[in-house]
């Protein structure tokens, strides 16, 4: 298959342009109803659900991705889960965005939040934002985490690689999302994204569209799960999200 051919800078411009004031408009307006709903934080998690997948879908598709969901299904009548996907460009995120069920908590890393709008917006729904340079600060901020969806009967949306990778290969996962899944009992969902990284490649400010396939593995029990074999259960979920790439 022939490589796409990169957005020209003017065409590139343009999408700027239309991206920035979308993803500022519906940020804004949803930062405006989080407010009013401030002291329920199951409902600003409700609302920026619904603000993502106003700005998810708009910003994807202005970056050039066509994004096939086959499995659409799977995440729109799932029951509450941690949904763990791969991570190779920044489009992964407006993606998720269109794809997470009502009541999904993202974790991100604190960073997000030097991003205009999109970073206020992000921390005002009641998303979790940790530091990764402080990692007892990080599990105590998960744990608390694990207590709030127990409670109000919510999923967790989480990126496991911490960071993107370059060339589309998984690497590295972080252990977070296993002591979520022994803290909270939930199933664990892989969700493969296809292709994301042609489309708009890490680092760098160049789109070239293209399609991006989702791809949703049978979820995973963790009941039998325990603190003994974490390594174990962080590689199993690693190896199938590897075979389900190739």
């Amino acid at each position: 298959m022939a490589e796409s051919k990169k957005v020209g800078p003017v065409s590139f411009l343009i999408r700027f342009i239309i991206g920035f004031t979308w993803l500022g408009f519906w940020s804004l307006s949803c930062m405006t109803l989080m407010l009013l709903a401030l002291p329920f934080r199951s409902w600003r998690v409700k609302i920026g659900n619904f603000c993502g997948k106003i700005i998810g879908p708009v910003i994807s598709r202005l970056v050039g991705a066509k994004v096939i969901n086959p499995d659409s299904n799977k995440l729109n009548n799932s029951t509450p889960a941690i949904f763990v996907t791969n991570h190779s460009s920044a489009l992964d995120v407006f993606i998720c965005m269109g794809l997470c069920p009502y009541g999904g908590c993202g974790v991100g890393k604190k960073e997000v939040m030097k991003i205009p709008f999109f970073g206020q917006a992000y921390w005002l729904s009641g998303h979790l934002l940790i530091d990764r340079g402080n990692n007892a600060k990080a599990i105590a901020s998960m744990a608390k985490l694990s207590d709030f969806v127990k409670k109000k009967n919510l999923s967790i949306w989480i990126w496991p690689e911490g960071t993107r990778s370059l060339d589309g290969k998984l690497i590295e996962f972080k252990k977070g999302f296993v002591h979520l899944a022994l803290a909270t009992g939930l199933s664990i969902v892989p969700v493969v994204l296809h292709g994301a990284h042609k489309v708009w490649p890490a680092k760098t400010m160049q789109f070239y569209p293209g399609d991006v396939r989702v791809e949703v593995l049978d979820p995973i029990q963790t009941n039998s799960w325990n603190k003994e074999t974490i390594d174990e259960h962080v590689e199993e979920v690693k190896g199938l999200m590897a075979k389900a790439l190739m």
